[in-house]
């Protein structure tokens, strides 16, 4: 039986970081680079939260890659926390799946495509679990506290909230700032997911697009306007990325910015 740290977020004022690849790819991956980000946000003080979609349900094209299975999946992201003793993250789509992925996480993520879904946000709130309620690029700021009170009406009070851009036209994103304190104003922690805000969606191709040049420039912005935490996938070879290399960081960056970041944070 594998056994899973529990989650406890920082009250220091320091930033935490939910990281790592968009889905599982394989056996390795999600080892080498948890392995990596945990050696750097342990150098640095940042607590840190491994994520990895043990499946990706939402996809343009029905060739796009989706998973290795859910189970064989969920097993490799539950061992990336139980051997590195850090706090890992995966999102849901439904009920059932909800149920199930409790088994193996710390924290349940609801896509911002779902996040109006009150039967799935109420189904997550019921396991307990930290849930992560991603912004939709189609919903205000102040619509969030609705999507808040379906977890609390399970009796979960465990709620996070992660800005990752608004819908600009149909092949963009813009992150308007202003949606952080709006959303700390519901007393939640406030998360900005750096890479999907920086997608290209609806592409031709079929493909996502993004502006992965444009990582530092948003994750600054973010610390400096207070957010709680960092949002951003990470590879070691995004060009060759299964799912959503078109925005990811690459690995080896990692470092770099989180130390732009402390010291950003400690300034303020």
């Amino acid at each position: 039986m594998l056994t899973i740290p529990k989650l406890t977020l920082p009250e220091t004022g320091m930033f935490f970081l939910i990281a790592g690849p968009c889905v599982v790819e394989n056996e390795k991956m999600p080892f080498e680079i948890a392995r990596r980000i945990s050696d750097i946000t342990r150098s640095h003080g940042i607590p840190f939260i491994f994520k990895a979609s043990y499946k990706k349900a939402n996809r343009s094209r029905s060739d796009s890659f989706t998973g290795i299975g859910d189970e064989k999946a969920l097993n490799i992201i539950a061992e990336v926390g139980s051997s590195l003793g850090i706090p890992i993250l995966t999102d849901v789509h439904s009920e059932a799946e909800a149920a199930m992925a409790a088994e193996y996480v710390d924290v349940l993520q609801i896509p911002a495509f779902l996040c109006r879904q009150t039967d799935l946000l109420k189904a997550a709130g019921q396991t307990g679990k930290y849930i992560n309620i991603k912004k939709g690029q189609f919903s205000s700021p102040e619509s969030m506290k609705f999507a808040i009170e379906k977890v609390y009406d399970s009796g979960n009070r465990q709620v996070m909230l992660t800005e990752r851009g608004t819908t600009f036209g149909y092949h963009d994103l813009v992150v308007d700032f202003r949606n952080i304190p709006e959303m700390q104003y519901f007393d939640v922690p406030v998360v900005v997911d750096v890479t999907h805000s920086l997608q290209q969606p609806n592409q031709i191709s079929g493909i996502t697009g993004g502006r992965p040049d444009l990582i530092e420039t948003i994750s600054r912005a973010a610390i400096a306007v207070g957010a709680d935490g960092i949002f951003l996938e990470t590879h070691p070879d995004p060009a060759h990325a299964k799912s959503d290399g078109a925005n990811m960081l690459h690995l080896d960056l990692l470092e770099s910015l989180i130390e732009k970041l402390v010291r950003i944070r400690r300034a303020l």
